[in-house]
Formats: C-alpha cells, sequence, structure tokens
C-alpha cells in the first residue's frame, strides 16, 4: 500500500491515475481508495439502488453488472485505509491510496509552488519517515529522499521504478 498526499490542488488525482495506469501496463494488478471528507452518492436518486439505500435503508446495497462490481455500505467508524484494503482488495499488488496523509502508509507527496505555498514535507519530523519520494516542480526543495521533478519526462516511470520495488517487498 502507498498513499498519494500533499494539500488542495496539488495534483494527488492526476498523479495517482497517471501512476495507477502505468503500474497496471507494468502488469500489476492496482487497486485504489480515495479518502473523502464529507459523505458522497454513488448514484442519482433516480436509481433503484439509491432507493434501496436511501428509502429502503438497507445496510448495504450491490449493484452487479457483467463488468463490475459497485458496493456501498453504512458504517459506524471510518476504516482505516488497511483494513478496506485486508477486506476487499487482496487480489491486488498494490493499493494506492488518494490521502490519508495521517497514517503510517508509505507516502509519496505532489507539491506544486502555484497550488501550495509549502510542502507537507518537514525533515525530520515524525511524518517524513514514512515519506518514499516527493514530486514536484520545486527544485530547490531539500528532503531525505528521491526528488523527483515534474518537468523532467522520466519523473513518472522514476517513481513507478520506486513504487514497484515497495510494491514488491
Amino acid at each position: 500500500m502507498l498513499a498519494i498526499i500533499g494539500l488542495k490542488n496539488s495534483g494527488k488525482t492526476t498523479l495517482l491515475v497517471r501512476l495507477a495506469a502505468e503500474l497496471v501496463r507494468r502488469g500489476l494488478r492496482v487497486a485504489t481508495i480515495k479518502h473523502g471528507t464529507h459523505t458522497f452518492n454513488i448514484d442519482p436518486a433516480t436509481t433503484d439502488t439509491y432507493r434501496h439505500f436511501h428509502e429502503g435503508r438497507a445496510e448495504a446495497v450491490a449493484m452487479i453488472a457483467p463488468d463490475r462490481l459497485a458496493l456501498v455500505c453504512r458504517i459506524a467508524r471510518e476504516p482505516s485505509p488497511e483494513e478496506v484494503a485486508a477486506r476487499f482488495f487482496g487480489e491486488a499488488d498494490i493499493v494506492l491510496c488518494e490521502g490519508f496523509k495521517a497514517s503510517k502508509l508509505p507516502k509519496v507527496e505532489i507539491f506544486r509552488r502555484e497550488a501550495n505555498p509549502a510542502p507537507l514535507y518537514s525533515r525530520g519530523s515524525p511524518q517524513s519517515a514514512s515519506y518514499v519520494a516527493i514530486v514536484t516542480d520545486d527544485p530547490t526543495l531539500e528532503a531525505d529522499v528521491p526528488i523527483l521533478l515534474l518537468d523532467r519526462d522520466d519523473h513518472l516511470l522514476r517513481l513507478a521504478d520506486l513504487v514497484e520495488r515497495v510494491a514488491r517487498n
């Protein structure tokens, strides 16, 4: 498991999607988990599954089609990404998580100067020990982990190499 972290509008989703696609291209089975700070609905109010969940107050609703499955469950507490991965993603080679910056997961931070004044990374902090790399547009950033510059054409391939090593260990 690996968390892609960063402040708002830093490019977490874009990086995760590109990294997942590259890892799949390399033959890995990738699953993803997105951390949200508020509730959500995955289907509009006009669907049967929406009605099952909201009007019928079902504990869980699964929608099954020939090529995919969606599951929505009521929860009493927010599970950790590790709990979700263990329960639902046992077949995956790697689980990429978007967010979960307070978790103990290995982390890759994306930091872009145009989006935020400073990265989350702080050299020597307890959180910095869980970092695998930082992807950034700031060539002056110093860290105790590999720094992959966004303006280099190979930054995604280099990140995929690092992540693949983490996944295989």
